[in-house]
């Protein structure tokens, strides 16, 4: 069995369009929550979102790649250019062969349907972009990812709703830390701030209005956002071996299935996807010094979410935050991003805040970094992903 580490990030987020960025602004408790800018945005209920602004992909992509690519797979393959640059990794002869790429994603190439549908049922034509299946397909990212790098080893994409992302890293680390492959470039991408797949959310009634308010007792549901983060996930020996610059260490997964309802969570699903992560990893629970929560800002979610963690951990509890009242819930890319301020507490000792809270709720009972980022040495950090359809993924990670 392998260790795994990681040694490239990359991403695009409401926050910024690279880490640096993205870690700056979390540090310094910012919000990329705003109004939207998007066609028909007049003709919805919910108009904020963390959207990505200042994003011009002609500057990034030439005339073959525009015409290929949905916006979802512009976000992974620039976050996916971040990573192999930091990496230093070069994919030729056998690693070429047998390193790959696992992306999640729960909507696929969403802005290409939005408007395609709109060519065809609002404005009346017969065609569409002669592209339309390939930019849309879910698989879309993985696949020119696995194109641009040469990657022949595995590829594929994990849509398992807001979990996509956790699930796809996993399995990445599972991959390499069996030796089926020495390098998986994994992460997430989404780019759901359409107006269909807005109305879509809107049926469900979890939208906020006004902001996302994560554990915090006036909590009014969540905010959605846009976006991607991808990483090298590299053996240890491999990496060692070339001198590269380790971000961090996985060293524990678990995934479990709350076999209870279609949107409703169960504590105990994500209590046991904890617990297995813990076991998987071979560490105690009072290792972990930071959660990045699923944190949407529901009723619901907060407060299963906080009880599977006092259950977990007892009274010796870690420090708690979500970064989604900052970036937004990214859907299938949420757990990709939010996996960034897991590797900003390991590598920094600065545990991103939970900003926009306000009021502390008797049922949560944890400590959630309230608005101001905090100074802690963190070894252990957990990310949790908590799904729609009760399918929950948790990944651990430790500082090198």
């Amino acid at each position: 069995m392998q260790r795994v580490v990681i040694t490239g990030a990359g991403t695009i987020n409401a926050l910024g369009q690279d880490v640096t960025q993205t870690f700056a602004a979390l540090a310094e408790g910012r919000c990329g929550i705003g109004p939207l800018d998007i066609p028909d945005v007049d003709r919805l209920s919910i108009r904020i979102g963390a959207q990505v602004r200042g994003w011009t992909p002609s500057e990034h992509f030439d005339l073959r790649g525009l015409s290929l690519y949905d916006r979802m797979t512009q976000f992974a393959l620039w976050s996916a250019r971040q990573a192999v640059d930091q990496s230093g990794l070069v994919f030729d002869g056998d690693l070429a062969l047998r390193a790959g790429v696992v992306l999640g994603t729960a909507g696929g190439g969403l802005g290409t349907i939005d408007d395609s549908f709109r060519a065809v049922y609002a404005e009346g034509k017969n065609r569409v972009h002669p592209l339309t299946v390939p930019r849309l397909m879910a698989s879309a990212g993985a696949s020119h990812i696995s194109m641009t790098y040469g990657l022949r080893g595995p590829a594929f994409t994990v849509t398992s709703a807001c979990a996509s992302s956790n699930h796809a890293m996993g399995l990445a680390f599972q991959m390499v830390r069996s030796g089926a492959a020495p390098v998986m470039l994994t992460g997430g991408a989404e780019a759901m701030l359409t107006f269909g797949g807005l109305k879509a959310w809107e049926g469900l009634r979890v939208m906020a209005a006004d902001s996302c308010r994560p554990f915090s007792a006036d909590r009014s549901g969540m905010v959605q956002g846009e976006g991607a983060a991808v990483f090298v996930f590299e053996a240890l020996d491999h990496a060692r071996a070339r001198g590269a610059e380790i971000l961090a260490e996985v060293i524990g997964f678990a995934m479990t299935s709350d076999a209870h309802d279609i949107v409703m969570p169960s504590a105990d699903g994500a209590r046991r996807a904890m617990q297995g992560a813990l076991a998987d990893a071979g560490i105690a629970a009072g290792q972990v010094g930071y959660i990045n929560a699923h944190g949407t800002g529901t009723k619901a979610n907060d407060s299963n979410e906080c009880a599977a963690i006092r259950a977990v951990f007892g009274s010796d509890l870690p420090l708690v935050s979500s970064t989604k009242a900052a970036h937004g819930h990214i859907i299938g890319g949420t757990g990709a991003v939010e996996l960034l301020a897991c590797l900003m507490a390991l590598q920094r000792g600065l545990v991103a805040p939970t900003v926009g809270h306000q009021r502390d709720d008797p049922e949560c009972g944890v400590d959630v970094v309230p608005n101001v980022a905090r100074e802690a040495q963190v070894e252990v950090a957990l990310s949790n992903a908590f799904a729609f359809g009760g399918l929950n993924a948790v990944l651990a990670l430790r500082r090198m």
